[in-house]
This record gives C-alpha cells, sequence and structure tokens, in this order.
C-alpha cells in the first residue's frame, strides 16, 4: 500500500492544484470533489472521490489507493419523501447494498439490504422525535443464519444551548452518555464530556473534549481519554463551500509510537 500513494502532502499537492479550476466552474452537473489521506506509520491510504448530479439523481464515484473503485446512485423523489441509495464496488457485486430512506417531520425510517451471497443481511433503522427529543433504535439482520447481527437504541435531548444523549449499543454490551454544551451565545465555544462502559469487561472510558470557531473560516476540535489518546483537528473552509480538514490522534502513554495523521479535502464549485 505504501508504493500507491508516496504521502498525504502529494495528494494535497494534487487536489489543491485544481482548486482555482472548479472555483471557476459553474457547473450545475458537478457537485463536489473531495480527496482524504491518512499516515500511520510507514503506511499511508488515501481516496479521491467526484459527485455529480443529473436530474434527480446523484453520482458518487471514488477510488481510493487499494485501487477499489466504489459507486454509489443516489436517487431522490421517486416516492415523495423518500430517498434509494444504491451502492456498489467495481468488479465485487458481492458488496452490493441497496437502501431506502423515508423522511417525515417527526420520524425517519431507514431499510438497507447488503446483497452479498454468502451472508445477505438487512439492516433497519427508525427515529421519532420532535426538534428538542429524539429516540431512534437500529438492528441488523442475517437471513442465511437466522440471527440478529447488532441492535442500537438511544434517546437525545436538544436545548438551544447543550445537546444530551445516552446510547445503548453492541447489542447491549456498551452503554455511552454524552453531553455537550456551548459556552457563548454565538456558539463559537463548545465542551463535551462523554463516559462509556463496557458490561462485558467493565471497562470505563472518560473523554473530554472541546471546540473553538477562531473565525467563521476555521475551526478547532481536541478531545482526550482516559487512556491517553489526544487527538486534534483543524478545519478551514479555503474558499466558499470548500473545505480542508487536517488531523492527528498521539498515544500519550506511548510518545515512542508514530503518530496518526489524517487530511482530507472537499470542493465544492
Amino acid at each position: 500500500m505504501e508504493g500507491r500513494i508516496s504521502s498525504f502532502h502529494d495528494d494535497y499537492k494534487l487536489t489543491t492544484s485544481i482548486t482555482a479550476f472548479f472555483k471557476r466552474m459553474r457547473s450545475n452537473t458537478l457537485k463536489a470533489l473531495t480527496s482524504t489521506a491518512t499516515k500511520k506509520g510507514g503506511l499511508s491510504s488515501g481516496d479521491v472521490g467526484v459527485v455529480y448530479k443529473y436530474k434527480n439523481t446523484l453520482i458518487d464515484i471514488k477510488l481510493d489507493t487499494g485501487s477499489n473503485v466504489v459507486t454509489k446512485l443516489t436517487f431522490t423523489d421517486i416516492v415523495p419523501s423518500t430517498k434509494t441509495i444504491a451502492s456498489f464496488k467495481l468488479l465485487d457485486l458481492n458488496s452490493s447494498k441497496v437502501e431506502v430512506q423515508y423522511f417525515h417531520y417527526h420520524a425517519s425510517l431507514t431499510s438497507a439490504v447488503t446483497l452479498n451471497e454468502k451472508i445477505p443481511t438487512i439492516d433497519v433503522s427508525a427515529t421519532i422525535g420532535t426538534p428538542t427529543f429524539v429516540i431512534g433504535a437500529e438492528a441488523g439482520y442475517e437471513t442465511s443464519s437466522g440471527k440478529i447481527t447488532k441492535y442500537t437504541a438511544g434517546i437525545s435531548v436538544n436545548k438551544p444551548d447543550s445537546i444530551s444523549s445516552i446510547v445503548l449499543g453492541d447489542k447491549g454490551d456498551t452503554i455511552r452518555a454524552s453531553y455537550l454544551h456551548h459556552l457563548d451565545t454565538s456558539k463559537k465555544t463548545a465542551a463535551v464530556g462523554e463516559i462509556s462502559r463496557r458490561l462485558s469487561t467493565n471497562e470505563n472510558t472518560f473523554t473530554v473534549g472541546g471546540s473553538y470557531a477562531v473565525d467563521h473560516l476555521t475551526l478547532v476540535k481536541a478531545k482526550l481519554n482516559n487512556h491517553g489518546k489526544l487527538g486534534a483537528l483543524l478545519q478551514h473552509e479555503i474558499i466558499p463551500k470548500s473545505v480542508v480538514t487536517m488531523s492527528s490522534e498521539v498515544d500519550t502513554r506511548a510518545l515512542d509510537r508514530t503518530p496518526k495523521f489524517g487530511l482530507a479535502l472537499a470542493l465544492k464549485p
């Protein structure tokens, strides 16, 4: 994999070199150009994608460093208040997936079918609530064995200055509670705390973090958990609707290890 992409710096240069071109374009079909790159140790990985719109259809094509071509088609207005998404990997139709989403003002329902010859699965999720209170659940079903592969449920309470939630996941093995609070009326600064407990191992994870909007173009985020994992993110809007994101994660208990680095670029004309 290392030989397939030199470094995330080269990927950044490639995509930013055509930023000016897309800035001048006024096409109604091209919606976005995206690029991501991650470097961990001596290995680099990344992908480049493009999104087109044709009438009521969005066409999303992504090429990654593993030479995989993933295509996603999104159809809207086939049925009122619904969205149909079909995704597949070139030369690997076993990874194909069809998803149907239904939206209502107070509820939403999503059903997805993975068209795998060996292990076909069905995923269903639903949410219901108001702008201040939401409850949701999702489940996965494996048709070949008749087993439920996953189920998750959660509630969220949204207030003008805070967001709190409780989620039960990993088939009931993990419970996670989080709270985000805006520290000013302009919502430039926010603090967040999260407690996660894995019941099977009695392991607890505490995470604290925050975000700060330097200006209307730049956002900084950071988080630290009790296992010593420190993460940081910098997001900057280089041109209108086009954002570059740089991220990193360091294990403060093992500073001799190479940190993780990531870079993402999304261009919209």
